[in-house]
């Protein structure tokens, strides 16, 4: 086996998940001596991890009698049953001058807001809000950039016990419709414009006409600029804000009363409605933030992500943990690729998140951070979006920083977390997640359902796990919701990933091999499309791909679509090299039937390709809902096409 990338070093020992595992011995009275076992613990003595969860991190609330009421069915498992707590208490209960917030916009404007101050503001936002007539339950949609107010207004929401709900900008009127207008919103927060790419993009518009198609009760609009906005109907945010009563009491919630409503990527229909528990979603993502992260109150956490991405939601909770949160909002390749790491140095950060597309692109770009920047603070880099390339771990460790935790994580909506992420204390190997979470019980099946030790099959859990979303949205029966998740295994938890488990001597990395639902398959044989695309991508002349698989002739057919650089054509000769790299890359079969050029990639709003979509289109069906992607017109580039005629 290839050495390990990362090793952890003297400061690991003494991270959070090292005191916490100490713990998990004491309480468990058994040695838990390697991570493997640790994992069993957790998982088979769940009532007793969460507890230890609950008080390790520092939940702020009454846990109650009981941890854990079992069920006939995996999604009616209730945790914590007894329990009342506040989720904006819980990420505002460090209330000093401490940075909590730092804001940075593509136009290089920067904002900080301390902890006291934050909670000042969101205790406004909840007196007028209940001022207001809302209610526990009500929903409040932000149509928000990456800004300071989001956070403030999300966190005002969740103290009265309303639901959040979010969608980037980028998003047009139908596709903000096909989200907002099924949970009904009593209130519209909107910014009326925001930087991307070196321009003003303007929202007036768009924000009119959903207040026409959404009629909120309420709707107030951040100016983009300056302190006034051209938008009708609508209080002005600072204004609204000065103008609110005394904070009212946190609201004392149940477990899982829900906090956000967040959306499935909708290219092939209209998006799933999830909903999100606020006590599921606390205590995982700080389980995952605490434990697996590493993040302290003494750190500066950052993402990359708009609003309408789980990641936001998860940056979120960092508060919790008493870091300081950066935010920036616009492209963060403007007016270069070396914009985000500009960042790390600018604000000492320490944890660094974003896209494994995001870092094959500064690769691409040439860009050596190690020679440009200083990158003192960090330490640790996140991934997550689609699986990180092997070449991808070489580059960062290569031309980034030599002594970096890198941790692709991965996990979803769906959960609004992670089945496999990070862990301080497990060295790095080339290409491989470093282990499934604490008190995930992860698995591969097989298509029968029986697990597999170190072969490709559907990411599973086993085991009922607190952040399972409460339902779908206009759900009634929860056909939809056990559609989604438990109809491909009775009582499991099927997730829609092609993944590998990788045993190695005290614990289990794991490979995520793309969605189970885009899994090629010439000859009766499954493959994984990111096997092609690690070979396909780091190949200069291609700046990005999208393969899919064509029914043909009776059987499938592979077919890539490629995006050249600058200056290059697909000759035959390019067709031969690419066909070379995959055949020696990955194997035989992997190798596309046909190759042919387009000028883009369609994606969601979120970055990701859209295989299923792609595959709709060149056969002939209906995409019903381009509105999810941020450029459908991309989408008419795979239309007709002879090339796949013959």
């Amino acid at each position: 086996m290839a050495a390990p990338l990362w090793q952890p070093g003297e400061a690991q020992q003494n991270s959070r998940l090292a005191r916490f595992w100490e713990q998990a011995r004491h309480h468990s009275g058994q040695p838990l001596d390697d991570y493997n076992a640790l994992h069993a613990w957790s998982v088979e003595q769940p009532e007793a991890f969460w507890q230890q969860v609950w008080d390790f991190c520092g939940l702020v609330g009454e846990p109650g009698n009981t941890v854990l009421t079992r069920r006939d069915r995996f999604q009616d498992t209730r945790w914590f049953p007894q329990a009342k707590l506040n989720y904006a208490e819980n990420l505002l209960h460090r209330n000093d001058t401490h940075p909590a917030l730092i804001s940075v916009l593509e136009d290089g404007t920067r904002t900080e807001v301390s902890y006291a101050d934050l909670r000042v503001a969101a205790g406004k936002v909840a007196a007028q809000l209940q001022a207001a007539g809302v209610k526990p339950g009500d929903r409040v949609a932000g149509y928000m950039p990456n800004r300071i107010e989001t956070v403030i207004a999300a966190l005002g929401a969740a103290w009265i016990g309303a639901v959040w709900s979010s969608c980037s900008p980028d998003f047009g009127v139908s596709g903000v419709l096909d989200r907002f207008g099924q949970i009904e919103p009593t209130v519209l927060l909107a910014c009326d414009g925001y930087h991307y790419n070196g321009k003003w993009i303007d929202l007036g518009e768009r924000i009119d006409a959903l207040h026409d198609a959404l009629k909120p009760a309420l709707m107030v609009v951040v100016p983009g600029k300056g302190n006034s906005t051209p938008v009708r109907r609508a209080l002005i945010w600072q204004t609204w804000l000065d103008s609110a009563g005394p904070a009212p009491d946190f609201a004392a919630l149940p477990f899982n009363h829900p906090l956000f409503i967040l959306y499935s990527s909708g290219t092939t229909g209209q998006p799933k409605c999830i909903v999100h528990g606020a006590g599921g979603t606390l205590l995982q993502q700080t389980k995952e933030l605490q434990l697996h992260a590493d993040v302290g109150a003494d750190d500066t956490l950052f993402y990359f992500t708009t609003c309408g991405w789980m990641m936001w939601n998860w940056l979120l909770c960092g508060l919790h943990t008493g870091a300081t949160l950066v935010l920036y909002d616009g492209n963060p390749a403007y007016p270069n690729t070396a914009r985000l790491f500009d960042l790390v140095d600018d604000e000492a950060i320490t944890h660094f998140g974003t896209s494994a597309k995001f870092i094959q692109a500064v690769e691409k770009s040439g860009l050596k951070p190690r020679e440009s920047h200083d990158l003192a603070t960090l330490g640790t880099l996140f991934s997550t979006g689609s699986p990180l390339l092997h070449e991808s771990y070489d580059y960062l460790y290569e031309q980034v920083k030599a002594n970096l935790l890198v941790s692709s994580i991965s996990g979803g909506t769906d959960i609004i977390s992670c089945f496999a992420l990070g862990n301080p204390l497990l060295p790095v190997y080339r290409g491989e997640l470093q282990c499934p979470g604490l008190g995930m019980d992860v698995a591969v099946f097989d298509d029968d359902g029986e697990p597999l030790a170190d072969s490709k099959g559907e990411l599973v859990c086993r085991q009922p796990f607190p952040c399972c979303p409460i339902q779908f949205w206009n759900d009634p029966d929860g056909s939809r919701f056990h559609k989604a998740y438990f109809a491909r295994f009775d009582g499991v938890w099927a997730h829609g990933d092609y993944a590998q488990l990788v045993p190695h001597e005290q614990h289990c990395g794991l490979i995520i091999h793309g969605r189970s639902d885009a899994v090629l398959n010439p000859g009766g044989v499954r493959i994984g499309t990111a096997e092609i695309y690690r070979q396909v991508e780091t190949l200069d002349a291609i700046r990005e791909a999208i393969v899919v698989g064509q029914e043909w002739q009776g059987d499938v057919r592979v077919v890539l679509f490629v995006v050249l650089a600058d200056g290059v054509d697909l000759s035959e000769a390019l067709q031969t090299r690419i066909r070379k790299a995959i055949r020696e890359g990955a194997t035989p079969r992997h190798v596309p039937a046909v190759i042919a050029e387009v000028p883009e990639i369609p994606r969601t709003v979120s970055g990701k390709i859209v295989e299923l979509a792609v595959r709709e289109v060149i056969h002939g069906r209906p995409v019903t809902n381009g509105n999810a992607l941020a450029n459908p017109q991309a989408l008419e580039h795979f239309s007709d096409r002879p090339e796949l005629a013959n």
